[in-house]
């Protein structure tokens, strides 16, 4: 039996799976401790299935707890920046992008050192080890502790960062270096800012790893635990302590995961409604699509992986509003005070629950409060529900023609009838913790995003090759049992603007996770 948890900003929600049967789901309110509010989710869902935490095997994790610190700029540690490519990358230097207020509480300075690589492997210049050294003499002098790496090219030929931090590891065992190669995708200044936001992040990422491991204690389970990624796969504690940016929208990611195990469906639009934003996202071979462009995170513009996601601000607690004959549901909303704040509960702000509630689509709450709600007012409220869920949807879609749209979330509800380009709306059992469900089901992956240089069919068979090697390696070393990965996907892509048949390859390989039944 495993046991999937979702820690969101309002509520942490927790299944217990047992094979392919869900046996129970519980929603407790998420603590500032974060360990709290999963102990007492935890032990409130053994308890209601009435089992011994001997018998869970294994606990999976999902937590916005990451975004949501880099977002709110709090819990971060300053690092300091090394860029292997003097002086071709001196142009613009680590930082330039970056928001003030996120600059100031990051940048523990900066430095561009020679080295890196032509985008053919050839050799820019050697290595300055002795910059290297003097960069980390004045990162110990500045008291920091946490080092990004970045170098020109290093998706082609990660040497100079990988000796970088064998030099690092030599002369300041102490401090913790994160390397642009391991993180980011073709691009070194975006590459090289999700190397410096996993830097500013690791160690929150040690004190969140104590804080479900204490939760798990407490509820006397022993089982290893895991944590959701952004491409809606698992990795190891350990993996998760090194690489904490890859917990970036693992949330949504894993309402899509949810949506297609509850449904069966592999490719859908998947629509997960909650108290104040929805997501829209796109299920592809039973795995969310992957955004193909650069990626801002609370300002910060990166290109590691992440799934193509359209939020919008439609929620059960979306305030409605009727102004000169116009109704408006969202973009605010009451949130989590929707138990206090709407009518329906006894308090004095309309929201879409409440509309819901009058239309007699659901029943909850005190429905007399909202009996006398004008019919008028309450059809055009649905309505503008539907033109915001008939819009995303519209702008999400890549292919002519309708497609199945599965409804999950809390705020599913707010949905009755079948959007435009929805050739059928599913909304399965268990849809309000899809979420949950997701992360317990979760794979394990690893990818890689190289450039080859690629003259023949010969050497053309061979890069794929080690892509597919690499790709099965990186997913092993995440915890997935060896002989279980297989690739998923894999794309090669001629760059014309290089010469000597320059190639990018994306290759993606999946496994079950070791040590789960």
């Amino acid at each position: 039996m495993r046991i999937g948890v979702d820690v969101g900003g309002t509520n942490t929600d927790a299944v217990l799976l047992a094979g392919k049967k869900v046996l129970g789901a519980v929603k407790r309110p998420t603590s500032s401790d974060v360990s709290s509010g999963i102990s007492s989710a935890i032990g409130a869902l053994i308890s209601d299935c009435d089992v011994e935490a001997g018998e869970i095997t294994a606990v999976m994790i999902g937590t916005t707890h990451f975004t949501n610190a880099f977002i709110q700029r709090r819990e971060l540690v300053p690092v300091y920046a090394i860029r292997i490519g003097f002086p071709a990358g001196r142009g613009i230097p680590p930082y330039s992008s970056w928001p003030a207020d996120l600059k100031a509480l990051v940048c523990g300075g900066s430095a561009m050192v020679r080295g890196g690589f032509e985008f053919d492997g050839r050799e820019i210049s050697p290595l300055d080890e002795a910059a290297i050294a003097n960069a980390v003499t004045e990162a110990r002098a500045n008291g920091i502790g946490q080092i990004a790496v970045s170098c020109i090219f290093s998706q082609l030929n990660p040497d100079h960062e990988t000796r970088t931090a064998a030099l690092i590891s030599e002369l300041a065992p102490e401090m913790e270096v994160s390397l642009s190669s391991e993180l980011g995708r073709v691009g070194l200044l975006e590459r090289e800012n999700a190397a410096i936001m996993n830097a500013s992040l690791r160690p929150l990422a040690a004190t969140i790893t104590a804080a479900f491991e204490r939760a798990l204690q407490e509820q006397g389970i022993t089982a290893p635990f895991y944590i959701s990624q952004n491409d809606g796969t698992l990795m190891s504690a350990d993996y998760m302590q090194r690489y904490p940016v890859m917990t970036f929208a693992a949330g949504p990611t894993n309402s899509i995961r949810g949506a297609a195990w509850l449904t069966g469906a592999n490719d859908a639009i998947v629509v997960d409604i909650g108290g104040t934003t929805s997501d829209v996202g796109v299920l592809m071979g039973g795995f969310p699509r992957q955004s193909t462009v650069h990626v801002d995170v609370g300002g910060v513009r990166t290109n590691f992986r992440m799934p193509d996601i359209l939020s919008i601000g439609l929620g059960g607690g979306s305030q409605v509003r009727e102004s000169a004959g116009k109704v408006t549901v969202g973009p605010d909303s009451v949130g989590f005070q929707l138990l206090t704040e709407g009518l329906i509960f006894g308090g004095e702000t309309l929201t879409a629950s409440d509309i819901a509630v009058a239309s007699g689509q659901i029943s909850f709450g005190d429905p007399s409060r909202v009996a006398g709600l004008s019919p008028v007012l309450v059809s055009q409220a649905r309505k503008a529900v539907a033109r915001l869920i008939d819009d995303a949807i519209d702008r999400m879609k890549t292919m002519p023609g309708d497609i199945p749209m599965i409804l999950v979330g809390g705020g599913s509800i707010l949905v009755s009838e079948t959007p435009q380009g929805v050739s059928e709306m599913l909304h399965p059992e268990h849809a309000g913790v899809a979420n949950a469900i997701g992360a317990a089901i979760g794979q394990v992956s690893g990818e890689v995003d190289r450039i080859y240089n690629i003259a023949d069919a010969q050497e053309r068979a061979a890069a794929l090759a080690d892509a597919e090697a690499q790709a099965k390696a990186h997913a092993v070393s995440a915890g997935a049992a060896p002989d279980s990965v297989e690739i998923v996907n894999i794309e090669a892509v001629p760059l014309q603007y290089l010469p000597g048949g320059a190639t990018r390859v994306v290759c993606r390989a999946v496994g079950d996770l070791a040590m789960v039944e």
